[in-house]
């Protein structure tokens, strides 16, 4: 379509930057990672983000990781035992753990690391406390030994072991003396790495202090542009450069320096409608979506095939609701892109366009740089929404210190652009998002009562197969009563040197343990 060629172009017309800071090659005892986006807090219990998340999980340890392999496997615990109704999980530490000032790691540590995160006096909106907990049901901590720690459920939930593995462990004597300013810029580490070092937009340096990990020192270096992370890893100031952009490709692979390892992600992109009451009154955009009519007739409007393709550079099949292949609903087609059927639709459900060829007006925001080339996914889907009549003004912003808390207090939209973590080991994780019409992941606050009765008839479930029925069921609810403007699962490419052996994981876990230098 006319409008979507010269923004679809633009993306191959961007080039590796010829002009790049004076930074020296790593030594063999340093590994330097390129990010798109600076942390915004290493309090633990705040942290929500992949690319903090992944720094910090260099510094704090959990009680059981998700492996490379989708595997739960031991990390500060050594076993765990599920109740027999499925209510509570006691887990094992390893004897003789410590913090980075010396203090022991016990299990009343562990148990607090939990309650303080849930302590609703600290008002944390991180992961733990906004998805972890809401998904759990989590009722509190206890310590019942010196090395053994309950965690209390209020629901019975399949992928509890899972989620119970996302949370960080820290000390209670170290983090009783902090401030929780002080603790998010100051953190005393439960894992590998300390805090060496934070220049706020500019890189964190953490520094070895026990195994497991290769490398005595990891930079992480904050550089928001996509061609300049490129030239960094070309001029070989950097070993590792995430959301390398398409058009970058052939240059690195041919640069004799690095190359681009592609996977495929677990990362659901989607524009999000958000339908609080204060955004229904606020705009008429904001009105419109409430209907369920205009949000399909959205879905119609853009060419998620072509976005893929043109901005992306790989072949994608459109989402049909939030969770990864094979674990969704495979009866559910994606949406087509249809503009014709989306103009049918908004006309039957009382928006004609208007003297000025507009049907109403709504603002979309999105982040700049966090990422693959979202900016410019955000503008291609503003055009396609214009193209309807739907008159979107697109508004891109700075990740870290302007989007996330936009984020995270709710207050996108009334259209935003997000993507969320997903996994391939289960659906009910992908679809813990929205565990409940209050979880902190439930960015729209969509409150539809056929999903959210479901998780009810999840956790009486029987067998595997029950189970999968009521999922299909539920999704098949998404997809009718769509909360997202369902786009694509996002593609991960990586830039890494030939001077370091590294393997992506489909995760966007960059965990740099098992990195080292090439043979």
């Amino acid at each position: 379509m006319k409008t979507m060629r010269p923004l679809l172009m633009a993306g191959a017309l961007a080039i590796v930057s010829p002009l790049l800071p004076a930074y020296a090659a790593p030594p063999d005892d340093t590994i330097v990672v390129g990010i798109s986006a600076d942390a915004s807090t290493f309090d633990p219990a705040a942290i929500s983000s992949r690319d903090n998340a992944n720094i910090a999980g260099h510094i704090f340890g959990t009680l059981y990781e998700i492996d490379a392999s989708g595997k739960i496997v031991p990390n500060l615990a050594e076993s765990y035992t599920e109740a027999e109704d499925g209510m509570s999980y006691t887990y094992k530490l390893k004897p003789g753990l410590t913090c980075e000032d010396g203090e022991p790691l016990t299990a009343e540590d562990a148990a607090y690391s939990f309650n303080r995160a849930a302590d609703p006096a600290n008002a944390f909106t991180g992961n733990t406390p906004g998805f972890v907990f809401s998904s759990i049901d989590f009722k509190g901590a206890e310590a019942i030994s010196d090395l053994e720690m309950k965690v209390n459920l209020g629901t019975k939930n399949p992928v509890s072991f899972g989620l119970i593995a996302e949370v960080y462990l820290h000390c209670k004597d170290s983090y009783d003396k902090m401030s929780l300013e002080d603790a998010a810029s100051h953190p005393i580490a439960s894992g590998s790495y300390r805090l060496a070092k934070w220049d706020r937009g500019s890189q964190v340096v953490l520094e070895k202090i026990k195994d497991p990990g290769t490398f005595k020192t990891i930079v992480w270096r904050v550089i928001p542009e996509a061609s300049t992370r490129s030239a960094e890893l070309i001029a070989g100031n950097v070993d590792i450069v995430t959301n390398v952009a398409p058009d970058q490709i052939d240059a690195i692979n041919g640069s004799n320096v690095a190359d681009v390892k592609a996977v495929q992600g677990t990362r659901r992109i989607y524009v999000g409608f958000n339908l609080r009451d204060d955004f229904a009154k606020g705009s008429p955009g904001g009105a419109a979506i409430q209907k369920t009519e205009v949000r399909k007739a959205l879905q119609y409007a853009v060419d998620v095939e072509s976005i893929c393709k043109q901005l992306l550079n790989f072949e994608c099949k459109r989402a049909t609701g939030l969770v990864n292949p094979p674990n969704d609903n495979e009866s559910l087609q994606p949406y087509p892109y249809d503009p014709d059927t989306a103009e049918k639709i908004l006309d039957e459900a009382g928006f004609p366009r208007g003297a000025d060829g507009y049907r109403f007006e709504i603002t979309l925001q999105a982040p700049r740089g966090r990422y693959l080339n979202d900016a410019n996914v955000a503008l291609a889907i503003g055009q396609y929404l214009d193209d309807i009549g739907v008159k979107t003004n697109v508004e891109p912003m700075e990740w870290s210190s302007v989007y996330v808390p936009l984020i995270s207090k709710h207050d996108a939209g009334p259209l935003f652009f997000l993507g969320s973590g997903g996994g391939t080991w289960s659906a009910l994780y992908d679809m813990a998002d929205l565990s409940t019409v209050d979880a902190g992941t439930n960015y729209t606050g969509w409150s539809n009562p056929e999903w959210f009765d479901g998780w009810k008839e999840i956790a009486a479930a029987k067998t595997d197969d029950e189970r999968k029925l009521v999922i299909d069921r539920m999704l098949k609810v998404f997809y009718d009563d769509p909360p997202w403007l369902m786009l694509y699962f996002q593609p991960d490419f990586y830039g890494v040197s030939k001077r370091v052996a590294f393997e992506p994981r489909r995760d966007e876990k960059v965990y740099l343990f098992d990195a080292a230098l090439a043979k």
